[in-house]
């Protein structure tokens, strides 16, 4: 094993580690796993690695959001084999974020890493 990194990855659930559902929001579903980002999970998890997941379900703002926490606690027990702590912050502690709406910033300078503007 490797020795892991101090701190936490944020991986996003829908559209990111869960299949996004198209159509209306639909809060008690969370969508099939996609492979590719829970084989990377797992790998963190085994490798020591804290790994949250960070997204706008549990957010203090939504009025469902402790349902919200156990659903998502639940996929994660049948997908990743463990649990992992489910959040809607973030703090200075998070290395990263695996999100599929994130744009990254250069830091104290605003440009998009990627050169588009």
């Amino acid at each position: 094993m490797t020795e892991h990194k101090k701190g936490w990855i944020g991986v996003d659930l829908d559209g990111t580690l869960a299949e996004l559902q198209t159509g209306e929001f639909q809060p008690d579903v969370i969508g099939k796993p996609i492979e590719k980002m829970v084989h990377r999970v797992k790998k963190w998890i085994n490798e020591n690695q804290e790994v949250r997941i960070f997204t706008a379900r549990v957010a203090l703002s939504s009025p469902d959001w402790r349902n919200q926490e156990t659903l998502i606690r639940a996929w994660c027990m049948k997908h990743l084999g463990c649990s992992l702590v489910v959040t809607a912050e973030k703090d200075y502690r998070m290395l990263e974020l695996w999100d599929d709406r994130a744009v990254q910033v250069v830091p104290n300078e605003g440009r998009r890493v990627d050169g588009k503007g």
